[in-house]
């Protein structure tokens, strides 16, 4: 498939201006991995002294770029690292030829930077079971280490996109002890979005200094809340990793796991992950699904979902038709406690029914002026408890079919 040419109609006005974290480093360039005439490979480099944090799919086929990250990502070492990112091609179920590409990236990375191989760290995105022509992407690495500049994270994001149709970046400067710290993250991902720990591919910096165990605790802590509540289609994919990397050189060292600079951090991880649904394939809704009154977090959450992943509700939502049937059939398929005579259901804040019925307030003419807007809430409250949950997806449209029926091609 070549590179998709429609932006999405939810895109932001167009890439961010973020903050530059002292430490790190990006480069991109054309490597003809799949693509032509596109950036296509992605090198970054942290500084020494900087601790790396990572979450991942739980796919029973990842990679073995993700496998080869998971055994990395633990381990205690005070050198700098290394990120390098290919797209078409995910080197995914292609046995011992992919482990064979990723040493053989993680040895050519080494050797030009100096790195040690434990701490490189690589990843590939795009099509599933076809080998990797590592050599592309090898024969670039001294081109990539030439071109390192702190100023070029958004050519990074341009880099490691597939199907995305804008690249992705979030970042806020937060004041911690009377000084500043930075974050800037940048993310690609469009379809096979259903996380089972963080999502596609996305890469957070920070300045601030964190030891890695508390690093790892709060990134785990806000996945959950974050990537983790995202759904464009129900598929998780198998190249699913995040990978935060904290530099230290701000001189603003973090103890705390619920303080200002976790507050911030989730702020990042909740635009990048919402700019990865407003990207969905075809998407032309942006919707929060708001589950409450369940009788625990963990229903509301299963309920949020069932909604968010139902084929017949996304596409209710891409016709615009407010038909809250579907909402009820949702709630009822998910497998957690649900009682008719209790719930209610709203869009926006339309009360739509309640009480097992339709509310006598409602009007379907009300119900279908909501539904013509961009962005829409769903809210479901279940009259059972005091669980809540909120996920985010995009509606279903003939544009994803047309993405992906010819996605190899």
């Amino acid at each position: 498939m070549g590179q998709i040419t429609d932006v999405s109609p939810l895109a932001p006005e167009g890439f961010p201006d973020l903050p530059v974290i002292d430490g790190v480093r990006f480069a991109a360039v054309e490597a003809g991995v799949k693509y032509q005439g596109r950036k296509d490979v992605t090198l970054i480099e942290l500084s020494p002294g900087s601790s790396v944090a990572g979450v991942f799919t739980k796919s029973a086929t990842r990679s073995a770029n993700v496998l080869d990250c998971q055994a990395k990502v633990g381990l205690d070492n005070d050198a700098g690292a290394a990120f390098i990112i290919n797209s078409g091609n995910s080197n995914a179920f292609t046995g011992r030829a992919g482990e064979g590409s990723v040493a053989a990236i993680c040895e050519a990375v080494a050797k030009v930077t100096g790195l040690p191989e434990t701490r490189i760290f690589t990843s590939s995105t795009g099509v599933i079971g076809e080998r990797l022509p590592h050599d592309r992407i090898t024969a670039k690495i001294d081109e990539l280490v030439a071109g390192l500049s702190p100023e070029s994270i958004e050519d990074a994001a341009h880099g490691i996109m597939t199907t995305d149709t804008y690249a992705k970046g979030a970042g806020t400067t937060v004041m911690i002890e009377g000084k500043p710290v930075k974050i800037a993250g940048i993310a690609k991902g469009s379809g096979m979005i259903a996380p089972d720990m963080a999502t596609m591919l996305v890469y957070i910096f920070t300045d601030a200094q964190v030891e890695r165990s508390l690093l790892q605790k709060i990134l785990s802590d806000l996945t959950d809340v974050t990537f983790n509540a995202i759904t464009v289609d129900s598929d998780t994919s198998t190249s699913d990793t995040l990978l935060l990397g904290a530099t230290g050189a701000s001189g603003v060292q973090i103890t705390d796991a619920d303080g200002p600079f976790a507050t911030a951090l989730h702020d990042v991880m909740r635009e990048l992950s919402h700019l990865v649904v407003r990207d969905g394939e075809g998407a032309t809704k942006f919707v929060e699904v708001a589950v409450t009154g369940a009788a625990s977090d963990a229903d509301a959450r299963t309920h949020a979902m069932a909604i968010a992943n139902s084929p017949l509700v996304k596409t209710a939502i891409a016709g615009e038709d407010p038909n809250w049937g579907r909402i009820v059939m949702a709630i009822g398929k998910s497998g957690a406690a649900a009682d008719r005579d209790l719930l209610s259901i709203h869009f926006g804040d339309v009360l739509v029914a309640e009480k097992g019925w339709v509310a006598e307030s409602y009007s379907e003419e009300a119900g279908a002026a909501y539904m013509k807007a961009q962005n829409l809430v769903i809210r479901v409250d279940l009259g059972l408890g005091d669980g809540a949950a909120k996920v985010w997806t995009c509606d279903l449209t003939h544009g994803y079919i047309t993405i992906n029926a010819d996605y190899r091609s």
